[in-house]
C-alpha cells in the first residue's frame, strides 16, 4: 500500500513542528561552539544518556535537569542545564528550552524532541538520539584513525626534504665547485634549491602564509564553497566517499525523524542543518519542493544523479509500503558499514604509495650527493 505524502507548507503549522534555528548546526561535528567555549560531542552524549536514564527511572523533567545540574562538574554546561531548568519551569517546553541553546542541540534534536513530547515517548527519542551521536563519533573516529598514519607520513617527508636542503646540502656546496659543470642536473638543482630555501625562507614562509591565508577566504566565499562541494561530488574514488558519508548523515536523520512523527518537510530541513556540501542542500531542496507538490519524496531520490541506484530503489520500495522511516534508517547503517571499509581500504592504499614516494625522494637525494663524491675521488686518484 503507497504511503500517502501530504504537502506541507514550510509556513503552514503542524501537528509536529518544531522551530527550526537559523545558527549553523553540527550533528556531524566534534565540538560544538559556544561563544568563545565549547561543548565536546561527547559532553552532549553525557547529557542525553543521563537524561534518558533519570526518565526511564520515573523522575520527571525538571527533577532529572535538576539533578543533573548539581551533579556535573563543566561550569559551561551545568549553566545551559540551568537555563533549561529556568525555561521549562516558567512553563514552556522542553523543546523550547532546547532551542535557546542552538549550539549545543541541532535542529534534528530540537525537532524530534519535540516530536516526542507531543506523543509522550522522550525516554526513547532521546536513547534514539544517543545512539546517532556515537555512530557519527565513532565514524569521526574511524576516519581519523584511518588517515592520521599517511599524513604523519607527508609531514615527515616534508621535514626530511627542508632538513637535507637546509642542513645537509649547504656542506658540500664548497667541495661540489671545483666540479660544477660534471655534477649530475639533480645535483644541481637541488643545490640551487637549497640556495634559494636559505637565502629566501622569509619570503617562502610569507608567500605560503598568503597563499593559505587568501585559500581560506576563498572557501569561505559562495563561489569557493561551490567550487569545492562540486570537486567533492565529481572527483573519482573521492566522490564516493563523500556520497556515502553525506547519504550516512541525511538518511539517518530523515529515518529517525520520520520514525518518530516529525513531518517530511520538517526532517528534510533537518538534514540540510547536517550536510555542509551545497550540491547535496541542493538536492535535499529539490527533494522538498516535490514533496510540497504532492509528488512524493521517491521522484526526488530517482531523478538525482548523485544518488546510487540501490538508494533511488529503497527509497521508492520504502514509500510505496510506507515503511520509508525504516527503509532509511537502514539504508543510513549500510553505507555507515561501506565508508568504514573504504576509508580502512584507502588508508592501506595510502601507507604503500607514500612510502614509495618517501623512498623515491632520499634515493634522488643520495644519489645527488654520492654521485659527485665518487667523480671527487677519482680525479683525486
Amino acid at each position: 500500500m503507497a504511503i500517502n505524502i501530504k504537502p506541507v507548507s514550510d509556513n503552514s503549522p503542524s501537528k509536529v513542528s518544531a522551530p527550526v534555528n537559523k545558527a549553523k548546526q553540527n550533528f556531524w561535528g566534534a565540538e560544538i561552539r559556544l561563544g568563545a567555549a565549547k561543548i565536546s560531542l561527547e559532553q552532549r552524549m553525557v547529557f542525553t544518556e543521563r537524561l534518558s536514564l533519570l526518565l526511564e527511572t520515573g523522575v520527571s523533567l525538571l527533577e532529572a535537569l535538576k539533578a543533573m545540574q548539581l551533579q556535573t562538574e563543566e561550569v559551561l554546561l551545568a549553566e545551559i542545564i540551568g537555563s533549561l531548568i529556568d525555561t521549562i519551569s516558567e512553563g514552556k517546553s522542553f523543546s523550547s528550552a532546547l532551542e535557546k541553546h542552538p549550539e549545543m542541540f541541532s535542529t534534528t534534536y530540537i525537532s524530534l524532541v519535540f516530536a516526542a513530547e507531543e506523543g509522550g515517548f522522550l525516554p526513547k527519542v532521546l536513547n534514539q538520539l544517543l545512539n546517532m551521536d556515537e555512530k557519527n563519533s565513532q565514524l569521526r573516529s574511524n576516519i581519523i584513525s584511518a588517515l592520521s598514519y599517511p599524513a604523519f607520513l607527508i609531514v615527515f617527508s616534508v621535514a626530511v626534504v627542508v632538513f637535507v636542503l637546509v642542513v645537509i646540502f649547504p656542506k658540500f656546496e664548497d667541495l661540489f665547485a671545483s666540479i660544477h659543470d660534471q655534477l649530475p642536473v639533480s645535483t644541481i638543482f637541488l643545490m640551487a634549491t637549497s640556495a634559494f630555501v636559505r637565502h629566501y625562507w622569509v619570503f617562502i614562509i610569507i608567500g605560503l602564509s598568503a597563499t593559505i591565508w587568501l585559500a581560506i577566504i576563498w572557501m569561505k566565499s559562495t563561489a569557493g564553497k561551490l567550487a569545492f562541494d562540486q570537486f567533492k561530488m565529481r572527483a573519482p574514488f573521492i566522490k564516493d566517499i563523500y556520497t556515502q558519508i553525506y547519504l550516512s548523515q541525511t538518511l539517518g536523520v530523515l529515518g529517525l525523524s520520520l520514525s518518530n512523527g516529525v513531518p517530511i518537510t520538517t526532517a528534510l530541513k533537518a538534514s540540510q542543518g547536517v550536510v555542509k556540501n551545497l550540491i547535496f542542500i541542493r538536492f535535499l531542496d529539490d527533494i522538498r519542493n516535490h514533496v510540497n507538490e504532492g509528488r512524493g519524496i521517491a521522484i526526488g531520490f530517482t531523478n538525482a544523479s548523485i544518488v546510487p541506484p540501490m538508494v533511488r530503489q529503497m527509497v521508492s520500495t520504502g514509500e510505496q509500503t510506507g515503511n520509508l522511516g525504516m527503509v532509511m534508517t537502514r539504508v543510513a547503517d549500510f553505507y555507515e558499514r561501506e565508508l568504514t571499509k573504504r576509508i580502512a581500504l584507502l588508508s592501506k592504499s595510502i601507507e604503500p604509495i607514500m612510502l614509495i614516494v618517501m623512498g623515491v625522494v632520499v634515493g634522488l637525494i643520495v644519489i645527488s650527493l654520492i654521485l659527485p663524491i665518487f667523480k671527487l675521488s677519482r680525479s683525486v686518484h
